[in-house]
């Protein structure tokens, strides 16, 4: 689903406070993916980092385009009760997070404790 349905179905993601980990997780084809856990309801869902499309302007000067949030894609991965168990599911992620194929070991991480993968 996009960003802005995310949100509005359910309102409660939108007032809570979310803890990313990491906005460079790297699908098995180049894709790349920011995770974040929602306090208020447990998710934690990726979002994919969706590139713009620049513009030219009458000068020539290339200008980026901010994105839309029905650009932006997200996947809940499942339901995490506390911060402290994210962490323990995560441990270690700071060395992954970025390198080829990252996003394969975050689901297999998830996987091992039942977790959508």
């Amino acid at each position: 689903m996009d960003l802005e349905h995310f949100y509005e179905s359910n309102e409660a993601r939108r007032t809570s406070d979310e803890v990313e980990f990491g906005s460079e997780w790297v699908g098995e084809d180049g894709d790349i993916f920011q995770l974040s856990w929602i306090e208020a309801t447990g998710e934690m869902y990726l979002m994919a980092d969706t590139p713009n499309t620049p513009v030219v302007d009458g000068f020539g000067d290339i200008i980026p385009t901010p994105e839309q949030s029905s650009e932006l894609e997200v996947e809940v991965l499942g339901t995490v009760g506390t911060l402290d168990e994210v962490h323990t599911i995560l441990e270690g992620w700071q060395d992954v997070c970025g390198e080829p194929a990252s996003l394969g070991w975050l689901k297999s991480r998830l996987s091992e404790r039942g977790l959508k993968a």
